[in-house]
C-alpha cells in the first residue's frame, strides 16, 4: 500500500514538472535578445552573400574609391577571402565609425571590418574575432624635421611651438588631449587630407595607429613614422561579428588564425605598408 502511494506521488510530481514553463536559462534561451535563430555559418552560404560593413576611410585597411564605388585595403581582401570560403560574394555596406558596431549588432551586416580596434564599449555590442594585429599610437612627422623630435618620446613632442594635428572624436584626439599639455592641438575633420597638413607645414606631428603611419610614410616619402615598432599604447584590431552567433564567430576565428599563420595576412599588409 505504501509503495503504491509513493508511485502515485512520483507520477504527480513528474506531471507537474512537465507542465511547468521552461526556465529562461533553458536551451535556446528565448529571453536573450542577442540569441540568434540559426547561424550565419549556414545562412550566408544559402544566400550566397556576405554583408560586410566598412567605413572606407581608413587606409591601409579599408579605402573607398568614390569615383568607382569600389573598396580596397588589407581587410577588404580578407573579407573577399572570407566570403569565398563561405561560397558567397561580399556585399560591402557603407557605415561610419559611430555606427559600425551598431550596424553589426542590428543585423544590417554580417561582419564589420576595416581596422576596427577592440575596445570594451564595442565588446558590449558585438563579438570580436581573434585579433589580426597589434597596434598602438605612434608619431608621424616630416622627415626633414625628424631630428627635432629626438627619440620621438612624448616629452620631445609636447613642447611649445609644436602643433599636433588630430581628427576629432576618436581615440587619436583622446590620446592627444590626455598627454599633450604644452604643444598646440589642432583639429582637422577630414581623415583623407589630415596628413597633408603636416606635409604642407600647417602642423608638425600626428599621433595615430602605427599601421596608419607606416602606410602614410609609404605613399608620402616626405613623412617619417617614429618608432612604429614600439608605440605609446597597446591595442588590437579584429573583426566584429554578431553577439550570440558562436558558430560564425568560431569560423571567423579559424579563418583569421590560418591567414595569420600561412602568410596570407602578412602578404596583404606588405602590399600596403612595406
Amino acid at each position: 500500500m505504501k509503495r503504491a502511494a509513493t508511485l502515485s506521488a512520483l507520477v504527480c510530481l513528474l506531471a507537474v514538472t512537465a507542465a511547468a514553463p521552461a526556465s529562461p536559462d533553458a536551451a535556446g534561451r528565448p529571453d536573450r535578445p542577442d540569441r540568434h535563430q540559426g547561424t550565419l555559418l549556414d545562412s550566408v552560404p544559402k544566400k550566397g552573400v556576405l554583408k560586410v560593413c566598412t567605413t572606407g576611410d581608413y587606409a591601409p585597411f579599408t579605402k573607398l574609391d568614390p569615383a568607382e564605388g569600389t573598396y580596397s585595403g588589407v581587410d577588404i581582401k580578407m573579407a573577399q577571402d572570407l566570403a569565398k570560403g563561405l561560397d558567397a560574394k561580399p556585399r560591402f555596406v557603407a557605415t561610419t565609425w559611430a555606427n559600425l558596431t551598431k550596424d553589426v549588432a542590428a543585423g544590417r551586416c554580417d561582419i564589420g571590418v576595416g581596422g576596427v580596434s577592440i575596445t570594451l564599449p564595442r565588446a558590449r555590442q558585438v563579438y570580436f574575432s581573434e585579433p589580426t594585429r597589434e597596434d598602438g599610437k605612434t608619431p608621424v612627422v616630416r622627415c626633414a624635421d625628424k631630428d627635432e623630435f629626438g627619440a620621438g618620446a612624448l616629452a620631445d613632442i609636447d613642447k611649445p611651438g609644436t602643433t599636433v594635428v588630430v581628427n576629432p572624436g576618436g581615440t587619436n584626439e583622446q590620446f592627444a588631449r590626455a598627454h599633450i599639455k604644452k604643444a598646440t592641438i589642432k583639429l582637422h575633420p577630414e581623415n583623407t587630407t589630415i596628413f597633408q597638413e603636416i606635409i604642407d607645414g600647417r602642423a608638425d606631428v600626428m599621433m595615430t595607429d602605427a599601421s596608419e603611419t607606416l602606410y602614410q610614410s609609404k605613399i608620402h616619402p616626405e613623412l617619417c613614422s617614429l618608432h612604429p615598432e614600439k608605440p605609446f599604447t597597446f591595442s588590437e584590431k579584429a573583426y566584429a561579428t554578431p553577439r550570440g552567433d558562436d558558430e560564425f564567430k568560431e569560423y571567423v576565428d579559424q579563418f583569421v588564425h590560418l591567414a595569420k599563420h600561412d602568410g596570407t595576412y602578412a602578404k596583404y599588409e606588405a602590399e600596403w605598408m612595406k
